[in-house]
C-alpha cells in the first residue's frame, strides 16, 4: 500500500481530500480588511482634529473580533467556501462604519432630529449581523433544505412586503415598521432573500415549461400566453407595492430579480424584454398619479431645477440630488481627503441614502471606482458560486442572491450618480440602517454555505464488495 503525501510550503490549509480550503488566504486578507478601515478612522480623526482619535484602538479591535469570529466559523463549519466573500464584506461594513463617524462629526447632520450619532447603533448591528451570519453558519446544515418551503418562503415575503401598509410613511414612502425596543426595520431587506429562495424553487420545477416558445419573431423565442402568467402576477405585486408604499426601489428589485432568475432559468431573451417593458410601463402609470414617485423623477431628470425650487422655499422638492452630484464633481479624480469634503450640504440623509456621494467627494473617482469594484468582485464571486454549484436549486438561489445584491447596489449607486431615478434603498454595508447590514451578512452567509457545498471535495466511491484486493509490496 501506499499513500501520497505532500507538502505545498505555503499557508493553505489541504484537506485530507488533498485539495486547498484557503481559509489561510482568507485570514491573510482579513487582516487587510480590518487594517484598512482603521488607518481610514485615523486619517479622519487627523484631518477634523489633527490627533488620531481616541476610539481608533477600540475600534480595531472590536472589528477586527467580528472578523475573527467570522472567520472561525466559516472555518469550521464551511472549510472549502470561497475565500474572497467574507473580507470583502468586512471592508465594506468596515469603511461604512468609518463614513457614518465621519458624518456624526457634522453638527447640522447630527441632530436630535435626526437620531443623533449612528455609529455606535451601527456597530451593534454589525455585532447583531455576524451573531445572525453565525447562525445560518452553523444551523443551515445543507442549503437544498431551503427548497423544502419554496410556497411557504414566498407567504412570508409576501407578509413582509406588507407589512409596513400599516405603519405610518416616513420621508413619503412605508418602507419602514416599527418594533418597540429595536427602532425601525425595512423588512424588504430580509424579502429580497426569502423572495430569492421561493424564485430558485419555482422555477426548478417550471423552468422547462417557461422556456418553451410558440413562434420566433424579430430573432426573439416569444413565450406562450399561458406563460405570460407568472411574470404578470409578480409585474403586478411589484405595482402594488409602488402603489400602497410608494416605494420605487422594492418594487424594481422585486421584478428585476424574478426577471433576471427567470432568463438565467430558460436562457430565453425574450423575458428580459418583456420583463424591461412591463416595468418602464408599470412605473410611468404609476408616476403619472402618485405624487412622492413624480418628486423622484423630477429630481432624476431635472437635478438643477429641483435645486433652484427647493431654494426658493417650494414643498416636495429637495436640494439632495443637486448636492450628491457638486460632491461627486468637486472630489475630483483623488477626492478632497477623509473627513475634508462638505456631505453636510446634502443634509439628513448623507448618512443613508447619499452616503455614496461622501464616497465619491472624499475618495474621489479613484476611490468609489475600488468601491464599486469591491461590490463587483462580490457579486462575481456569488456568479461563479452558482456556476460551480451541484445541484439545480443552489445554481437557480445563488445566482438569485447575487443579482439582488447586484441589483440593490446599482439602485443605489445610480441613483446618487443621476443614472436612474433615487430608490431609497441602502447601500449594502455601507449606509446606516440596521435591518440591511443583518440581512445582507445572511446573505452572504447562505452563498458561503453553497459555495462550501460546490467546493467540497466529492467523495470517493465505495469500492466494490466483489473486487479482488491486491496489495503491491516494494523491494
Amino acid at each position: 500500500m501506499s499513500s501520497n503525501i505532500s507538502n505545498t510550503g505555503s499557508n493553505t490549509t489541504v484537506s485530507p481530500g488533498g485539495l486547498p480550503s484557503r481559509r489561510n488566504t482568507e485570514l491573510a486578507m482579513l487582516i487587510f480588511a480590518v487594517l484598512i478601515p482603521v488607518f481610514a478612522y485615523a486619517n479622519v480623526g487627523l484631518a477634523k482634529d489633527g490627533t488620531v482619535p481616541t476610539g481608533m484602538i477600540g475600534y480595531g479591535l472590536g472589528l477586527g473580533l467580528l472578523a475573527g469570529v467570522a472567520h472561525l466559523v466559516v472555518r469550521r463549519w464551511a472549510p472549502y467556501a470561497d475565500p474572497l466573500m467574507l473580507p470583502i464584506a468586512t471592508l465594506l461594513n468596515g469603511m461604512g462604519l468609518v463614513f457614518i463617524w465621519r458624518l456624526d462629526l457634522e453638527p447640522s447632520i447630527t441632530t436630535p432630529q435626526t437620531g443623533g450619532p449612528a455609529a455606535p447603533s451601527q456597530l451593534m448591528w454589525s455585532t447583531l449581523a455576524i451573531a445572525l451570519f453565525a447562525l445560518v453558519m452553523v444551523f443551515l446544515k445543507d442549503h437544498r433544505i431551503l427548497q423544502r418551503y419554496t410556497y411557504i418562503s414566498m407567504a412570508v415575503a409576501l407578509i413582509l412586503l406588507a407589512l409596513p401598509m400599516f405603519f405610518p410613511a416616513k420621508n413619503g414612502a412605508k418602507i419602514w415598521i416599527t418594533i418597540p425596543g429595536l427602532g425601525s426595520l425595512q423588512p424588504a431587506e430580509f424579502a429580497k432573500i426569502i423572495i430569492a429562495v421561493f424564485f430558485a424553487g419555482y422555477l426548478m420545477v417550471k423552468r422547462d415549461a417557461l422556456a418553451l416558445a410558440s413562434r420566433r419573431f424579430m430573432g426573439m423565442y416569444l413565450p406562450r400566453g399561458r406563460d405570460l402568467g407568472p411574470i404578470l402576477v409578480i409585474w403586478a405585486i411589484s405595482l402594488m407595492i409602488l402603489v400602497f408604499e410608494t416605494d420605487l426601489g422594492t418594487s424594481l428589485l422585486f421584478f428585476g430579480l424574478f426577471v433576471v432568475m427567470l432568463y438565467v432559468a430558460t436562457e430565453r431573451t425574450s423575458w428580459i424584454v418583456f420583463g424591461l417593458l412591463l416595468s418602464v410601463g408599470g412605473a410611468v402609470a404609476v408616476a403619472t398619479f402618485e405624487p412622492h414617485v413624480q418628486q423622484r423623477i423630477t429630481a432624476w431628470l431635472d437635478p438643477m431645477g429641483t435645486y433652484v425650487k427647493s431654494q426658493q422655499g417650494m414643498l416636495g422638492y429637495s436640494e439632495q440630488a443637486m448636492q450628491a452630484l457638486w460632491a461627486f464633481g468637486s472630489g475630483g479624480t483623488l477626492g478632497s481627503g477623509l473627513g475634508q469634503g462638505y456631505s453636510r450640504l446634502i443634509g439628513f440623509a448623507a448618512k443613508s441614502d447619499y452616503i455614496f456621494g461622501t464616497v465619491g467627494e472624499e475618495l474621489g473617482l479613484a476611490g468609489a471606482m475600488a468601491i464599486l469594484l469591491l461590490y463587483g468582485l462580490l457579486i462575481q464571486r456569488g456568479i461563479r458560486t452558482s456556476l460551480a454549484a451541484r445541484d439545480p436549486f443552489g445554481k437557480l438561489l445563488a445566482v438569485g442572491l447575487a443579482s439582488a445584491f447586484g441589483l440593490q447596489v446599482f439602485l443605489v449607486a445610480g441613483g446618487v450618480m443621476g443614472l436612474v431615478p433615487l430608490t431609497g434603498m441602502t447601500l449594502p454595508f455601507m449606509a446606516q440602517g440596521g435591518s440591511s447590514v443583518v440581512a445582507n451578512w445572511a446573505l452572504v452567509a447562505i452563498l458561503l454555505k453553497i459555495s462550501d457545498t460546490a467546493r467540497r471535495p466529492a467523495p470517493a466511491p465505495a469500492p466494490s464488495p466483489d473486487a479482488e484486493m491486491t496489495q503491491v509490496v516494494r523491494p
